[in-house]
């Protein structure tokens, strides 16, 4: 990548527990470019990006913007009554593909990418000081896995046990373009991102700073 100085050797792709598999550098640079202009659009509204407000008045250190439905903690909606009333995009459905395409390369498995129907992305914004606790998610009725892709700067992804926040966990090194996927037995697993690095990003792929990562998910909601 451009701003580092010496090349990065090749990284192979590693099943990190039962149903949580990273896949380094799946995302081509142009693919990653397009994200980062189409993520850009969906940021200006018509929900814009925002730092969301825990039902503790804590404000979240990363900045999200939503397609497909609205998420605010702990439900999704259609329109975002927290921010302007607005009702999210619609999830396209190249984005439904791209899913697709990606839980078939995790898992080796075309019939479950096939049968994957994720109905919503939260694009979520790093800067370099912006960090992710630990956490499940399980707001939707859906127990599909979910799909993560990675765009900019460099971060260390911890992924933990379904039971509780602490140790056992495995740090993973997530950089541009890279795809990870929890699912199965792994599907509620705490996790988070207690680190970015600055100044990882390749401006060629349109990010010159921060961190973009863009989860789908089959909220098994009706409508």
């Amino acid at each position: 990548m451009s701003g580092e100085l010496f090349p990065r050797p090749p990284r192979p792709r590693a099943e990190i527990a039962p149903g949580a598999v990273h896949v380094p550098d799946w995302l081509p640079e142009e693919r990653q470019r397009e994200l980062v202009d189409v993520c850009r659009d969906w940021a200006r509204g018509p929900v814009p990006i925002r730092h969301t407000v825990l039902p503790n008045g804590g404000v979240m250190s990363v900045q999200t913007v939503c397609v497909g439905w609205h998420w605010q903690p702990y439900r999704y909606t259609r329109t975002a009554g927290d921010v302007n009333g607005a009702r999210v995009a619609e999830f396209p459905d190249w984005l439904l593909r791209l899913g697709r395409a990606a839980l078939t390369e995790a898992y080796g498995d075309p019939a479950a990418g096939a049968a994957y129907t994720p109905d919503t992305a939260l694009i979520n914004f790093y800067d370099g000081d912006a960090r992710m606790g630990m956490h499940q998610d399980k707001d939707e009725k859906s127990e599909a896995p979910v799909v993560s892709l990675s765009v900019g700067d460099r971060c260390v992804f911890r992924f933990g046990g379904t039971e509780n926040r602490g140790r056992p966990y495995t740090d993973v090194e997530l950089s541009s373009g890279d795809l990870f996927v929890f699912g199965g037995p792994s599907r509620f697993a705490y996790h988070g991102v207690p680190k970015v690095y600055p100044g990882t990003a390749d401006p060629a792929t349109g990010m010159r700073g921060g961190r973009l990562n863009i989860t789908l998910r089959e909220t098994g909601l009706p409508g």
